[in-house]
């Protein structure tokens, strides 16, 4: 005991906590891999000439990022099931809350990557006789990937910290778990700082994982 917080008390509900890790880590996982996905998708069609697929990926764009993360979880799983007519458990709704918000963010660093690109490498393409979808994706798309590299770091770290918001509709992630041990515990100040320590320990981790391929990226 350090003064009178019971630091090493916080062993005693380690399970319930990694329990808390294990949901955020999955929701983060599935929900980053569905939102890359869409946000290849979305991001093509924010760069596309057909108008319609243009229109559609420029309103789920601006949909997402104009409200809230917390408003779409709350919308997601209270009000869509009134919509569609099936509950979802929270688990489900929380991967689709992250899969649809980080999705938008992406859209618009794919956009932004391929449009960073020089026109002139289009032309080269054309000129070596290749059409336009095989300039895409051979001599655009690799360039384009290596610049989306830092973005896409920080918007995975934005979105496993998002998961956080996910306990209001009553996901069992870290958050979750920690609330219920600190109200019936009265333990916050430790409780919520090892919480704490176990987003800094992911966040950091994929960091350093993204300056690796960040930095093999530069060698090739």
């Amino acid at each position: 005991m350090i003064g009178r917080f019971d630091w090493a008390g916080v062993i005693e509900f380690l399970p319930d906590l990694t329990k808390g890790l294990y949901y955020t880590l999955l929701i983060s996982i599935v929900g980053l891999l569905i939102g890359f996905a869409l946000g290849a998708l979305f991001g093509i069609g924010r760069v596309a000439k057909n108008k319609v697929f243009y229109f559609i990926s420029t309103v789920y764009v601006e949909i997402i990022r104009g409200t809230p993360v917390l408003v779409q979880a709350i919308w997601i799983f209270f009000a869509l099931p009134l919509i569609i007519g099936k509950n979802l458990d929270s688990i489900t709704a929380g991967i689709i809350v992250i899969a649809v918000n980080s999705g938008a963010y992406i859209a618009e660093i794919v956009r932004g990557a391929v449009q960073s690109i020089d026109k002139g490498q289009m032309e080269a393409g054309r000129s070596l006789g290749l059409n336009h979808q095989q300039t895409m994706l051979h001599i655009i798309w690799p360039q384009a990937f290596k610049r989306m590299i830092p973005p896409l770091g920080n918007q995975f770290i934005i979105s496993i910290k998002d998961t956080s918001l996910l306990s209001v509709i009553l996901v069992p992630e870290l958050i979750f778990q920690g609330r219920l041990i600190a109200a019936n515990h009265f333990n916050a100040v430790e409780i919520y700082t090892t919480v704490a320590l176990f987003y800094l320990v992911i966040t950091f981790s994929l960091s350093m994982v993204l300056r690796f391929f960040e930095r093999r990226l530069e060698t090739e």
